[in-house]
C-alpha cells in the first residue's frame, strides 16, 4: 500500500505540473474581474466552463445558490469523499482566485490518482463545492443550511496569508448592525423638540470604547457609524452603527453580545431613543482543528519543499470555512504566496495575481490533494480523523446547539 500512494501521489503531481497552464489562466481570469458578495457571475461561469471541458465530471451551475457550484467526480463504487473548497471571486484582496486555483488543482490531481486504481480500500467520491460571498454573507454557511455538505467525509480548502501554516484557528465574528432613532428639530429655534439619534450613537461608541479596557486580550469589537445625521441645524432623527464582534471561541460570543448590547441599550435609556440591534449575516465559527489532517498535510507539504515556521499564538481573522468545520472534519492550511504584504491591501491583490505566486498555490494544492491520498488510503486514518473531529466539538461547550439561534435573534 505504500508503494501505491507514492505511485498516486506522483501522478498527482505529474497532472498538476501539466495543466500549470490551464490553472494560472482559470486564476487570471477571476483575478482580473473582481465581484462583490453574491454577484460572482463571470467567476462562477469561468470555473463552470473549466470543470465541463472534461465529461467525466457532472457539473452543476447555480447550486443552491445563485453564484454556488458544484463538480462531482465519482469513483466506480463511489459513495463519499473530499471536497476542495473553491471559493469564487469577491475582490481579490484577500487571494481568492488563488483559493478557487488551489480547489481546482488540488481536485484534478486528486481524480488522475484516483481513476486507474481498482484496489482502494474504500469508495470514493470528489466533489468540488465552488462557494461564493466568503467576505460579506457567509456563502458556505447558506450551503450548509441548504444541505450541500451532507454527503461529505472530509472538507479540504487553503487560503493565502503571510506564511505557510497546516492550522490557524481563527476567530468567531458576529456582525450587529444597530440603529437609533429619535425626533428631529431645529438644532437652533426649538433644540427641546428634538431627541438626538446621533447623541445616542456617540454615547454607544464611547460605551464600547470604555468596554474595551475590561475584555479578554484575545476579543476584539470593532465598528463605525454609518449614518449620523442631515444636516448641523437638524437634530439627528436616524443614526446607524456597524460593529464587529469576535472571540477566539464561537461559545465566548454569548458573552461579548451580551456586554456589547448592554452598551448600545444604555444609550437609548440615556437620550430617550428607540434601538433596534439586528445581527443581519450569518455568525462566522471558529475552525475546529483536526490533528491528524494538519500533522499529514505538514508532512506531505514538508515533502514538497514547503517551510512551516513557528506558528503564532493567535490569529484574528475570520472565516465561514469555521461553520463548515463544526459540520465535517477538514483542514484550512494557510499559504505563503511570495509577498510580505498584508491581506486585504492593494499591494497583496497585486500579489494574488502575479505569476510568481503560481508556484506556491499549485504546490499547496499538491500537498492537499497527497494528504488526500493519505486517508483514502487508510480507512484507520479515516477513523481517527472522525475521532479528532468528536473530540473537538466536545471542547466547544454546552451552548453549541443553541449558538446559530443565539447569535442570529434580533
Amino acid at each position: 500500500m505504500a508503494q501505491q500512494q507514492q505511485q498516486m501521489k506522483h501522478a498527482l503531481q505529474q497532472c498538476i505540473d501539466a495543466q500549470k497552464d490551464e490553472l494560472h489562466s482559470l486564476s487570471r481570469d477571476i483575478w482580473s474581474n473582481p465581484e462583490l458578495a453574491g454577484n460572482e457571475t463571470q467567476a462562477h461561469d469561468r470555473l463552470v466552463r473549466f470543470f465541463s471541458r472534461d465529461k467525466t465530471w457532472t457539473v452543476d451551475s447555480h447550486y443552491k445558490l445563485p453564484t454556488a457550484f458544484r463538480a462531482v467526480w465519482d469513483l466506480v463504487g463511489g459513495r463519499e469523499g473530499a471536497l476542495n473548497d473553491a471559493l469564487p471571486g469577491i475582490g481579490h484582496a484577500c487571494g481568492h482566485n488563488l483559493i478557487a486555483e488551489v480547489g481546482a488543482a488540488a481536485a484534478l490531481g486528486l481524480k488522475a490518482a484516483l481513476e486507474n486504481q481498482s484496489e482502494l480500500l474504500q469508495p470514493v467520491k470528489i466533489t468540488v463545492l465552488g462557494t461564493p460571498a466568503e467576505e460579506a454573507q457567509g456563502g458556505k454557511i447558506d450551503l450548509i443550511k441548504a444541505g450541500a455538505f451532507t454527503d461529505m467525509d472530509l472538507v479540504f480548502m487553503a487560503h493565502p496569508a503571510q506564511q505557510d501554516a497546516p492550522f490557524l484557528p481563527g476567530v468567531a465574528l458576529a456582525e450587529v448592525m444597530v440603529k437609533y432613532y429619535g425626533k428631529a428639530s431645529h438644532a437652533s429655534a426649538y433644540p427641546w423638540e428634538g431627541v438626538n439619534a446621533l447623541d445616542a450613537a456617540v454615547l454607544a461608541y464611547s460605551n464600547l470604547s470604555a468596554l474595551r479596557q475590561q475584555l479578554k486580550p484575545e476579543w476584539r469589537l470593532h465598528g463605525i457609524i454609518k449614518h449620523g445625521g442631515e444636516k448641523p441645524n437638524i437634530i439627528p432623527a436616524y443614526t446607524e452603527l456597524e460593529y464587529y464582534l469576535r472571540t477566539p471561541l464561537v461559545k465566548d460570543l454569548f458573552d461579548l453580545k451580551a456586554k456589547a448590547e448592554a452598551c448600545f441599550r444604555a444609550a437609548a435609556i440615556a437620550t430617550g431613543c428607540q434601538v433596534e440591534i439586528n445581527y443581519p449575516y450569518n455568525s462566522y465559527y471558529n475552525i475546529l482543528p483536526i490533528a491528524t489532517l494538519a500533522n499529514l498535510y505538514k508532512n506531505n507539504g514538508e515533502a514538497l519543499g514547503i517551510q512551516f515556521p513557528e506558528q503564532p499564538n493567535n490569529f484574528s481573522g475570520s472565516t465561514d470555512f469555521g461553520n463548515v468545520s463544526y459540520v465535517v472534519p477538514g483542514i484550512h492550511p494557510f499559504f505563503y504566496i511570495c509577498t510580505d504584504a498584508l491581506n486585504h491591501t492593494e499591494e497583496y491583490a497585486v500579489a494574488a495575481g502575479a505569476k510568481k505566486a503560481q508556484l506556491y498555490t499549485l504546490r499547496t494544492a499538491k500537498a492537499l490533494a497527497m494528504t488526500a491520498v493519505d486517508v483514502v488510503c487508510s480507512p484507520d486514518l479515516l477513523r481517527k480523523v472522525r475521532e479528532d473531529f468528536s473530540h473537538a466539538k466536545l471542547k466547544q461547550g454546552k451552548h453549541l446547539e443553541d449558538t446559530d439561534t443565539f447569535l442570529t435573534a434580533p
